[in-house]
């Protein structure tokens, strides 16, 4: 029986067919699965909203129950590629895709998503922060397709900011930041989620960060200071599009204005929320 170890999945084809297209991967045979329909859903469930790994990026970006629970996620799908992308491609693809400056990876960072994935002998789930290898690269098995992802809620007074720069619209950010934040009655920073992409191999969660900012009073000196040390966290690439100093600059100033703005629109905790 003749082995196809080099078969590829294919969805909306977004990602695969222009990597085909470039002689990237040569597959020997590539597996349809985008008429598994019963992949394709947003579903309410209690404290979370699930999606569907064959979900489309305009159905995610058009839904209300994303708008209405995961409001982060529905600005920043405003920047996801263009028109006939959004109509094609799935959420499924673009974290298996992994590609550093697609917005979904880095919006489950962000988001302490979990990866559902199944194989013929196996289901597990995957926490999103363990889910991306490297650049292009996951921890999927070779015999294992993802197949909905969980996202938790976010709560009524937390604050909220996404905002990317790229050269045109629809085009990949040179860097972008994802912000969540809890402010309590003393005006002190909790439960702070800082999230970047265009900036390393990979999407990345800001945890060292996030650490040194839980407790502290808010203050636009504080927000300067870490944009300061920034440069301690980050090592960009250097590419055709931008050096690594421009989008270290860049890191810094979204981060600035996205905490600014979900500081703003924050409210203080209340105990029955």
């Amino acid at each position: 029986m003749r082995s196809y170890d080099d078969a590829k999945i294919i969805a909306g084809g977004q990602s695969l067919m222009p990597m085909m297209n470039f002689r990237v991967v040569q597959p020997s045979l590539v597996i349809d699965i985008g008429k598994l329909v019963e992949l394709d859903f947003i579903r309410d469930d209690g404290e979370d909203i699930v999606i569907g790994a064959l979900t489309r990026h305009n159905t995610v970006a058009k839904s209300d129950m994303v708008k209405q629970y995961l409001p982060v996620m529905h600005e920043a799908l405003k920047h996801v590629a263009h028109l006939a992308v959004r109509n094609r491609g799935t959420i499924g693809g673009s974290l298996s895709h992994a590609d550093p400056a697609a917005e979904y990876p880095m919006l489950s960072l962000l988001l302490d998503a979990k990866i559902y994935c199944e194989s013929v002998d196996q289901k597990r789930t995957i926490p999103a922060d363990e889910f991306f290898a490297g650049s292009l690269s996951t921890t999927l098995a070779e015999d294992e397709i993802l197949t909905q992802i969980k996202f938790s809620k976010l709560k009524t007074h937390t604050g909220w900011a996404f905002e990317e720069f790229a050269q045109r619209d629809g085009d990949f950010a040179l860097a972008a930041v994802g912000v969540l934040v809890d402010r309590d009655a003393d005006s002190r920073i909790q439960n702070v989620k800082i999230s970047m992409m265009g900036v390393g191999e990979t999407a990345l969660r800001l945890h060292s960060i996030e650490s040194g900012l839980n407790g502290q009073t808010y203050s636009d000196g504080l927000l300067e200071a870490v944009r300061e040390s920034l440069g301690d966290f980050l090592v960009p690439n250097t590419d055709l599009h931008a050096s690594s100093e421009y989008r270290l600059h860049l890191a810094g100033q979204l981060f600035k204005r996205n905490f600014k703005s979900a500081w703003d629109r924050a409210t203080i905790e209340k105990k029955n929320d």
